[in-house]
Parts: structure tokens; C-alpha cells; sequence
């Protein structure tokens, strides 16, 4: 059971006011947040222009690395980065700075080919699935069994209907004996009763300016350190039940 920080995912600049753009904002952000109780890191790096962009993955886990020696770092390879396939296959190819792990989102079309290309890199895969149809696709791949961990990733703004897909998937993910580690996370509204079912399943969560910017009583956080430190708290105490 880990808190994982995701300190600025696909926001846009307007956001939040603390929300780290530049490698070396990053990088400073990502050290306060291992301080505050993050084990991991996610991390979306970005271009000058501060879109995202798989380019600028080498000169980002270098800086977050020098500010974070030891932690493991790991980013997005979502398909709306480069919006092209080639480009995404040529853009983790050039990758010198290599992640400790990425994330591959299994509804996207080309998820085996990046999976297979990571692995060829020696970068660990976490498998996102944020719907049942992705947890069936992920359970009918013959290696499957050779990720990282599980991300359960659900982007429902409703928490009714959120809980409901993340025990689906997880029932999907038990039926086919998958025993991978699981990451669970929400977004905005989900975020801290995710945090919550995590750690009453022993799962591992993460949080942070990517999810959302309030803390579990709604208040809009400083920045991405108070709200690790708001999950690593609730991960100490003793899981119910």
C-alpha cells in the first residue's frame, strides 16, 4: 500500500496556482510531496509551451530524479500526448532518461504495441483500465501477468456509478487470478472516497493536482504536498474492518 503523487496530469495552467509545469517546477513540487508521504511519483512532463509532451520525458525525469534520488518515477504515455501513433512509438524509442514505469491506458487503440515497447525499453507498465470493457481487453492479453500493477482508473464524476465500475473491474481482474498490485484513483468529486476504498482493500492510491485540488472536507489545497499529506495520514491509521 503506497500514496502515489500525481502533481499535474493533463491540467491546464488556470487550474491551480501551484500547479508545476516546468521540469524544474516539477521537480521541486515532487520533492516536497515525497516529504509529505508520497512513496511514487506520476508525472506529466511538458514542452516550453507547457503542453504535454513524451519529448520532453528525458530532460523532466532528470530533474525529478536529482531532487528525488531513490523514488520512482513514472508518466503518462496517454495517446492524446502526441495524438499519433508513430509519434508515440518514435517518442518513447528516443527515451535516454528512462522512467522507472508508465502508465498505458487500455482503452486506447495501440495499448499492446506501447506495452510491448516498454517492456523492450525495461520500463515497468502500469495497466490502466477505467471501464469493464478495458479490464476484459487487459485479462485477454497472453502477458498480461507482466505489468507492474494495476490502475484502476475511473473518470466517473458520480460516485454511485464510479464505485459500481471499480468493483467490476476488480471482480474481472479476480476472475482471471490477475495478482498484480492494484493502484485505485478518482477524480475531483471521487477522489478522497476512492483514497478511503483503497485503503479499506489494502490497494495502493495516489493524489494530487492531476485528480483534484480539495482536500476531503472540500477545501481547496495549498498545493500538491497537503494533499499527499492528507492520503499518507489516512494511510497510516489501521484499515477498518
Amino acid at each position: 500500500m503506497i500514496v502515489q503523487a500525481c502533481i499535474n496530469g493533463a491540467r491546464p495552467r488556470e487550474f491551480h496556482p501551484r500547479l508545476p509545469l516546468t521540469a524544474q517546477t516539477m521537480a521541486s513540487d515532487a520533492a516536497a510531496c515525497v516529504a509529505a508521504g508520497a512513496a511514487e511519483l506520476h508525472i506529466h512532463p511538458r514542452s516550453i509551451d507547457g503542453r504535454e509532451s513524451l519529448a520532453a520525458v528525458n530532460a523532466t525525469v532528470l530533474a525529478v530524479r536529482q531532487a528525488c534520488p531513490g523514488t520512482l518515477v513514472g508518466v503518462s504515455t496517454g495517446a492524446w500526448i502526441e495524438d499519433d501513433v508513430e509519434r508515440t512509438r518514435t517518442a518513447i524509442g528516443g527515451w535516454r532518461e528512462l522512467p522507472d514505469y508508465a502508465s498505458v491506458n487500455l482503452s486506447e487503440v495501440d495499448a499492446p504495441g506501447v506495452m510491448e515497447l516498454l517492456r523492450n525499453r525495461g520500463v515497468g507498465i502500469e495497466a490502466g483500465l477505467a471501464t469493464l470493457a478495458d479490464a476484459e481487453r487487459f485479462v485477454g492479453l497472453a502477458d498480461h501477468s507482466r505489468v507492474l500493477r494495476i490502475l484502476i482508473d475511473i473518470d466517473i464524476r458520480d460516485l454511485p456509478a464510479a464505485l459500481d465500475e471499480a468493483h467490476g473491474i476488480a471482480a474481472v481482474l479476480e476472475r482471471a487470478g490477475v495478482r498484480r498490485p492494484i493502484l485505485l484513483h478518482g477524480v475531483d468529486a471521487t477522489v478522497w472516497p476512492f483514497v478511503e476504498l483503497a485503503h479499506r482493500k489494502r490497494w495502493s492510491t495516489r493524489v494530487g493536482l492531476e485528480d483534484g485540488k480539495t482536500l476531503a472536507d472540500g477545501r481547496t489545497a495549498r498545493d500538491n504536498a497537503e494533499i499527499v499529506a492528507a492520503a499518507a495520514a489516512i494511510f497510516r491509521s489501521a484499515p477498518a474492518g
